[in-house]
């Protein structure tokens, strides 16, 4: 199933999760199986000693008071100490499983996480660009905290309830058949109610979690796209939306707490029927003599320990509900394959030397070609421009050079050997890209310029962003390069977040090195900084440039001009500017704009 359709959700109960979802439960659960027999042996022992105080109860009445004949003392004596002592097994019992289920609980949903963390970082730009930053939360944290509910108290409910109906049951029987088949009258019932709440809950909670699946991406891309919002007084309808899908989230929420509301009293009052009817014929017995005080007592203990797990169930079926749309959703994003899988025997590359080459790559995203057939060749230690209008392709081949992409036909290799047989932890060292957008993680300065090479001393730190011209500007910062750059980077303007991106690519020192419009955002000053740096950083290293700046061009040694897919041009540039291709136009329109 494709990502986005796990976003419909699934109409499946607890118990009957698909196949996937229980797959994943069990890999998540074999390594505790030791952990999870000790608690089920500890949740028997626990009902065991719960489910004998009604029978202690009414053998206390029956052998040790005796109404009407003086009791035996010593007998009662002994009862209530066996009955204090299945309170204290009750209780020890309780405290050393919610001490264990917690602790699997937690263990599970810390290796969840942190296989989905690992997970969604291996997958291909392509999930990225069908999933939603919003549904990506939505599962780590919505989807993570419904099954963080089941482990910590839905689960002990309900296996806790299902011993004690089946066990209370046959008890029930056990004691008196004729009491027991006045109590399973109400069954019929509580099934038809219980069919009832399930199909309509089964509803009202899809409903519940479509809605708050609307909220969060709502909230999460508004609040993505602020600046835009202010720019374009978007605030009213962008409120109005919210408005929309937190009533339908409201709306939801207060159908489902109507059939809860329904439900549960529902159950009681058959409870409470079903006990009365129960004491009308048990009196009438005991009066007759045949039923004893303490078995009528026992029984009508028993009833209510009977009726009180199926309340208890109703609350927690949307619990369960939560926890199998979650499991469902989680394991579809854990099938998510990469669309650029690591090779199974990667080549290995000691050293490269940069050397690039398409042989007759086609690609296309989905069902629309964007390169055709191209054939290219880029020699180690070449810096290439590649120019055209929008959507000419020039970015596409670049993501192909980095591998955030395969070819849909043909081959792109580094040194001779096709990308796809390269290690990707060799590819990233080999091949950096910056782009536009100059990504900051929250930290220190001196934290993103690191992220190039964590190994780097400061020496070296520092002598990257020196040479992009990053060091004067970091240097008068309140704590140089210990600044805190808070999150995205917004304590620096976008000129200086682009330096600091250089200064982290430098320092990663590759040997194929893409520009993808990565000089856009800086003013001339830094711009002509970042162009004398490029010129000495860039000597025997293959770059790919890629700029609507005609001076960042003319670094290059070669420039592609790219139209449709295809290279329409390949040149020096001093070659084309004065010709009258497509390269020479731009160059003629971009000295008359400098005029």
């Amino acid at each position: 199933m494709a990502a986005e359709e796990i976003d419909e959700f699934s109409p499946s109960v607890a118990g009957l999760l698909r196949r996937r979802s229980r797959v994943l439960l069990a890999n998540l659960a074999r390594p505790y199986r030791k952990q999870m027999a000790l608690a089920a042996a500890l949740i028997l022992i626990r009902s065991a000693a719960y489910l004998s105080l009604p029978y202690l109860v009414g053998l206390g009445i029956d052998r040790g008071i005796k109404t009407g004949t003086g009791g035996n003392l010593s007998t009662l004596v002994l009862i209530v100490g066996a009955l204090l002592a299945a309170l204290a097994v009750n209780a020890a019992a309780n405290y050393l499983f919610l001490r264990l289920s917690g602790r699997i609980g937690a263990d599970i949903l810390f290796d969840l996480r942190r296989m989905i963390f690992a997970h969604v970082q291996e997958l291909s730009l392509s999930f990225y660009e069908r999933y939603t930053s919003g549904r990506i939360i939505s599962r780590l944290t919505s989807d993570i905290d419904a099954l963080n509910e089941l482990l910590a108290t839905g689960l002990t409910s309900v296996i806790t309830s299902i011993i004690s109906v089946v066990a209370i049951t046959a008890i029930l029987l056990h004691l008196d058949v004729r009491l027991g088949m006045v109590a399973l009258i109400a069954m019929p019932l509580v099934l038809a109610l219980t069919y009832w709440f399930r199909v309509n809950s089964a509803r009202a909670y899809r409903a519940v979690r479509h809605a708050i699946v609307l909220v969060i991406v709502h909230y999460v891309e508004s609040l993505g796209g602020i600046r835009a919002v202010h720019s374009f007084r978007r605030e009213p309808r962008n409120q109005e939306i919210f408005e929309d899908v937190n009533a339908r989230y409201r709306d939801a929420n207060i159908w489902s707490n109507r059939l809860v509301s329904t439900y549960g009293p529902a159950i009681n009052v058959l409870g409470r029927l079903t006990t009365a009817a129960v004491l009308l014929y048990g009196g009438y017995l005991v009066v007759r003599g045949q039923l004893t005080l303490g078995v009528l007592t026992a029984f009508v203990l028993y009833l209510r320990q009977f009726f009180d797990p199926m309340q208890e169930l109703s609350q927690f079926y949307n619990v369960f509900q939560a926890a199998g749309a979650a499991l469902e959703k989680l394991a579809g994003v854990i099938e998510e394959e990469p669309t650029v899988p690591q090779p199974a025997a990667p080549v290995a590359m000691p050293e490269v030397r940069g050397a690039v080459a398409f042989d007759h790559v086609t690609f296309a995203y989905r069902d629309k070609a964007v390169l055709h057939d191209i054939d290219l060749e880029i020699p180690a230690g070449q810096a290439v421009a590649l120019v055209g209008e929008t959507g000419a392709g020039k970015t596409t081949i670049a993501r192909l050079i980095a591998r955030f992409y395969d070819p849909t036909a043909g081959r792109v290799t580094l040194d001779g050997v096709d990308l796809r047989a390269i290690a990707s932890t060799d590819l990233r060292r080999a091949v950096v890209t910056v782009t536009q957008e100059s990504f900051l993680f929250a930290g220190t300065v001196g934290d993103n310029i690191l992220f190039g090479r964590p190994s780097a001393t400061r020496g070296e730190m520092e002598a990257a962003a020196r040479a992009i011209g990053a060091h004067e500007f970091i240097a008068v910062m309140p704590n140089g390069y210990e600044t805190d750059v808070r999150r995205r980077g917004v304590r620096l303007s976008s000129g200086q977040r682009q330096l600091v991106a250089f200064a982290r690519a430098f320092l990663a020192d590759p040997r194929v090195l893409i520009l993808d419009e990565a000089t856009s955002s800086l003013d001339l000053p830094s711009e002509r900084l970042v162009q004398h740096a490029l010129r000495t950083l860039l000597r025997g290293r293959t770059a790919l440039i890629i700029a609507h700046r005609l001076s960042t061009v003319e670094i290059a040694d070669r420039v592609l001009v790219v139209d449709a897919g295809r290279i329409v041009e390949d040149g020096r540039p001093e070659d084309l500017r004065g010709g009258e291709g497509g390269y020479g136009s731009l160059h003629r329109a971009w000295v008359e704009s400098l005029a």
